[in-house]
Parts: structure tokens; sequence; C-alpha cells
């Protein structure tokens, strides 16, 4: 009866979830947008207030609702000890990627005329929440031992929806798909998923999925 709760939960809170930020993706965003005219403060609302109030929070109330349900506890995925050398080859990966990417597109390597501290405040924030949500949440709820990939995979697709309608808001919905842009979204959330099973602490895909904005941030 637990497990058909937990999944009865899981399905209602990914489609209220969806469309709740769907419509501040394509509704309530510009809202913002026009009523701060403040970069900083924009998305300090967006990232740092509403994001947190509709993924953090809600992610940690139902990960201690179903404790005993989880793959690992809410305590362990924060306070687990990690050997940080182990994931030090996947930083400087994304690293050698965004640094050639930047190369490829611009000619060279140079740090993007529009970053600034707008963009400190989405890289601080977004790591957090949707790792909370993917990871913490998600992905800790539906893995098994003996179907690991499974969820992961499953996990990945969420993911990847979960940006469909900023896409569409931002008009790059089927550039995304036909450049194959969407293929590093996948790629992204296997390894986040990796790295949050392998070390058993929410914290190190924060850090991954931090770091890789801030790069993309500077050197867009």
């Amino acid at each position: 009866m637990s497990n058909k709760k937990k999944t009865t939960v899981l399905i209602f809170y990914f489609i209220i979830f969806y469309a709740l930020w769907a419509v501040m993706e394509l509704i309530v965003r510009d809202s913002i947008d026009s009523t701060f005219k403040n970069a900083f403060v924009t998305e300090f609302v967006k990232e740092g207030v509403i994001k947190n109030l509709l993924w953090t929070l809600p992610a940690i109330a139902l990960i201690k609702y179903f404790k005993d349900d989880m793959y690992i506890s809410l305590k362990e995925m924060i306070s687990t000890k990690v050997n940080v050398l182990k994931y030090l080859p996947v930083f400087i990966i994304f690293t050698i990627f965004l640094l050639c990417n930047s190369f490829v597109l611009n000619g060279k390597i140079a740090i993007s005329e529009n970053f600034g501290m707008d963009d400190i405040i989405i890289f601080i924030f977004v790591g957090l929440t949707e790792e909370m949500v993917f990871r913490g949440w998600l992905l800790n709820a539906t893995i098994r031992d003996d179907k690991k990939w499974q969820a992961v995979l499953i996990n990945s697709l969420m993911f990847l929806v979960i940006h469909f309608p900023i896409w569409i808001h931002d008009g790059i919905f089927i550039t995304s798909f036909t450049s194959f842009g969407f293929v590093t979204i996948l790629i992204l959330s296997i390894i986040f998923s990796w790295s949050f099973i392998k070390s058993r602490n929410i914290l190190v895909p924060i850090a991954l999925h931090t770091y890789w904005d801030l790069l993309v941030s500077i050197f867009s």
C-alpha cells in the first residue's frame, strides 16, 4: 500500500509540478521581468524565491514524508562524506568541453559580454532547486537496486520535459531538437543521477550542475 501511495503521489506531483512550472515560464516570467527593472532583483525573485517555493520546499517535504521508502534518506544525502577527487575528472571534462565549444562557435575563448550578477543568482539556485527535485526526490523515490538504469533513464526524460516551457517561451523548442541540443540535457541528467547514486550525497550533483551552468554563462 505504501508503494502504491508513493507511485500515485509521484504521478500527481509531476503533473501538477509541470503544469505550475509551465504557467510560470510561459506567463508569469514576463510579468516579473516587466515589474522588476533590475536584472539582479528579477533573477532573485524568479530563481531564489519562486523556484525554491515551487521546487525545493515541496521536494524536501515529500522526501521527509516518504522517508521510509527513499533510496537515500534526507539526512544521509546531506551528510555522507564524499571523496571530492573521485569527481574531479567530471569537472575537468565539463571545462574542456565548454571551452572547446566556445572556441568552435566564437573562434576564440572569451568571457561573455552578457555575463553579470544576475547570472550568478541563476547558477547559485538552479543547481540546488533542480537537483533537489530530480535527483533528491524523483530519482530517489523511484530507484531500485535491480533497476537503477531504468530509473535513471526515466528521470532523464522527465528532466528533459521540464525544459520544454522555457524553450517554447524563448522560441527554441524546434531548434533544440534539430540541433540535437536536447541530447546534452539527457547526458547531463544521466551524469547528475550517476553522481548522486555513487556518492549518496545530493551536494555532488548540485556542485556539478552549478559548475556546468556557471561555465555556460561565462563562455556562451
